[in-house]
């Protein structure tokens, strides 16, 4: 069968019970996707081709991939590799957590794990991220949803998938607090702990980066400007190559203590002048109003 030609769309969605899925789902059905949920990853070929032939709003589809499908199976890559040979250029996206936010998330709503049985909710997360491991290495994008809430989710979603030009390489610079752990989804990790802390600065400590007064103090520090100005051209200098080599979404990682002052002030500057070079840049704030 000939490679077809084809501009369609195509995301899967992936990813860990408990992990957000279904708010994945509904953020590309708001920018536009026709969304399958819970497809036997046997018929994903099929439902490529369905969509290749209907056009129009099923130009972009997203399939939504469940451990409780009888039919599923673990070799994703096969099943992304028979798209390609089709002439298609499918995404996959995996939504992932970790253990202990899932299990108080299945506390939360009181129902148990698809593949716990008799046993413990830990017992089926493990069975699941096992089952689940190749289908992991090979995403496009990895979303840890640990400590995003619904709208924050909804928002990164739609930040990728939602512009004008979904194949550029989109970045997001994302600020948060060294106390409160490293981004796992992070392809750079910036520092910027080497500047003055806005927060023993009496008139500053209750403000965030976002505000004019705080990003003017970080900004205006020695080697403030010059820390940006390194990244941005380093950024700049390497988004070709990850184009060239496919891949779609850079997360930059900007960190302070506690995400409120510094990384966030940071994570602005950083964004905007990307945006500058022309790049898809936006700014994500993970810890900004924990403390």
């Amino acid at each position: 069968m000939e490679p077809v030609q084809s501009d369609t769309v195509l995301v899967v969605v992936t990813g860990l019970s408990g992990g957000g899925r279904s708010t994945v789902a509904r953020a590309l059905e708001n920018v536009g996707f026709y969304v399958v949920d819970n497809l036997p990853q046997a018929l994903m070929l099929d439902m490529a081709e369905l969509a290749l032939q209907a056009g129009g709003a099923a130009r972009h589809t997203a399939m939504v991939l469940d451990v409780r499908s009888r039919a599923f199976s673990t070799d994703l890559a096969g099943a992304i590799r028979a798209l390609r040979e089709r002439g298609f250029q499918p995404r996959v996206v995996f939504v992932d957590a970790d253990d202990e936010v899932l299990i108080r998330r299945f506390e939360g709503v009181r129902r148990s794990h698809p593949l716990q049985g008799d046993g413990r909710l830990a017992d089926g997360i493990a069975a699941e991220r096992e089952l689940l491991a190749e289908a992991r290495e090979q995403a496009d994008v990895i979303i840890d949803t640990s400590q995003l809430n619904v709208n924050q989710l909804r928002r990164r979603v739609e930040e990728l998938f939602g512009g004008e030009d979904a194949r550029r390489l989109r970045v997001t610079v994302l600020s948060f607090g060294f106390k409160y752990g490293l981004p796992p989804d992070a392809d750079f990790v910036l520092d910027a702990r080497f500047l003055p802390n806005p927060y023993w600065v009496a008139e500053l400590r209750e403000h965030t980066g976002r505000e004019e007064a705080v990003s003017g103090y970080v900004l205006g520090q020695r080697g403030a400007v010059e820390f940006v100005e390194t990244y941005a051209q380093l950024i700049n200098t390497t988004a070709p190559g990850f184009e060239r080599e496919g891949k779609r979404y850079l997360t930059v990682a900007v960190g302070c203590t506690g995400g409120k002052h510094r990384s966030v002030a940071i994570a602005e500057e950083l964004a905007g002048q990307l945006r500058q070079s022309r790049l898809a840049a936006n700014a994500l704030h993970r810890d900004l109003g924990r403390e």
